[in-house]
């Protein structure tokens, strides 16, 4: 792999793909705490900024992959997501207005549509699973957006949903450190298995997006590493030559 350097995307970078991985927490959404924790402060400046590096290449598409999406399915203009089995009666619009007969989103697609509308990306945006990225990486013209939604294990401490696990927190450090070199190889080499025992549910979206970028030249930076509820969040962004 060539070397890779950390910061920010220069405005009008030249990119073929540029990613912003981001978590899936319905925290994402000021709407769901009255008063929002440090923590969370942290970590939705963590992923506005990752989103922010991602449209700074200016790509037209911007594809959003995360899991709950059945292979070869696709959102677009006037699906909708809610949180309604999290009791929060709010719904989120994948792009435009909703219509009649539009397809329910899955959460991480839901939230993922709702920061690129904080950041106000106004192109194309495309809903996919892990199956479906990397075509799309392929048959979309560059540059791509990529925002991949995904949380790291859920067995960080003994209050995470699922208690804890001492193999959770050097697990989510190596995917740290993947994302933050830019190695789009040790991504998609994770261990599937090793994921779903930990509850990392972004490990599927992980392996895809480093199975679409192996052998590119990435210019990455990690924007946030934490987990303060017991689950991994991690944001980064990458820019691939």
């Amino acid at each position: 792999m060539s070397p890779v350097h950390e910061g920010p995307p220069p405005p009008g970078a030249r990119a073929a793909v540029a990613v912003a991985f981001c978590p899936a927490p319905p925290l994402l959404l000021p709407a769901v705490e009255v008063r929002a924790a440090a923590d969370t402060r942290a970590l939705r400046a963590a992923c506005a900024a990752a989103v922010t590096d991602l449209l700074a290449v200016r790509p037209e598409v911007v594809v959003v992959v995360g899991t709950g999406a059945a292979p070869g399915e696709r959102f677009g203009t006037g699906d909708v997501g809610c949180l309604h089995g999290f009791g929060i009666a709010v719904e989120l619009p994948f792009d435009g207005r909703v219509r009649p007969g539009g397809k329910h989103v899955p959460v991480p697609h839901a939230l993922g549509a709702s920061l690129l509308d904080q950041a106000g990306f106004a192109g194309v945006r495309v809903g996919v699973g892990p199956d479906d990225l990397a075509q799309l990486v392929r048959d979309l013209p560059a540059p791509v957006g990529v925002l991949a939604m995904g949380d790291g294990s859920a067995r960080r401490t003994m209050k995470a949903p699922g208690y804890l696990d001492e193999a959770a927190a050097p697990f989510d450090a190596a995917v740290a450190d993947a994302l933050s070199s830019g190695d789009a190889n040790a991504l998609a080499g994770l261990d599937v298995d090793e994921g779903e025992r930990l509850l990392a549910d972004g490990v599927p979206v992980w392996r895809a997006v480093g199975a679409a970028l192996s052998g590119g030249r990435i210019t990455a930076r990690l924007h946030h590493d934490a987990a303060p509820f017991g689950v991994g969040y991690l944001a980064a962004s990458w820019v691939a030559a």
